[in-house]
């Protein structure tokens, strides 16, 4: 489901492999990353291209690990989100609370 694309000192970057990001996938989603997190121990950057619909349960996941990481003082950060999935964000403002970005190398800059 998660896939690490590459990772630097400060940073693990992610790709997301789901098309649609619900329900059905949003507790493995949440436990495989938090694995991913404790394993690094780093920034998590999250390539969200892939995903075409993502649902309530699966915004509520990614909030769940967002609550986790900063509580260790840590982040998550998605890029290449999707234009209606981006609107959807601003829809529940979790664009307030997400950092998004269009690309890796801008969230890395960042």
């Amino acid at each position: 489901m998660i896939s690490i694309f590459k990772e630097d000192e400060r940073n693990v970057l992610l790709s997301l492999d789901l098309q649609e990001a619900d329900l059905s996938n949003a507790d493995e989603f949440k436990a495989e990353l938090l694995q991913i997190f404790e394993a690094h121990q780093k920034r998590i950057i999250l390539n969200m291209q892939n995903v075409k619909y993502i649902d309530s349960s699966f915004l509520g996941a990614l909030v769940a690990v967002l609550r986790h990481l900063m509580s260790v003082k840590q982040d998550i950060v998605l890029v290449a989100v999707r234009k209606d999935i981006a609107d959807l964000f601003a829809l529940v403002r979790l664009d307030k609370v997400f950092k998004l970005y269009s690309s890796f190398d801008e969230a890395v800059a960042n």
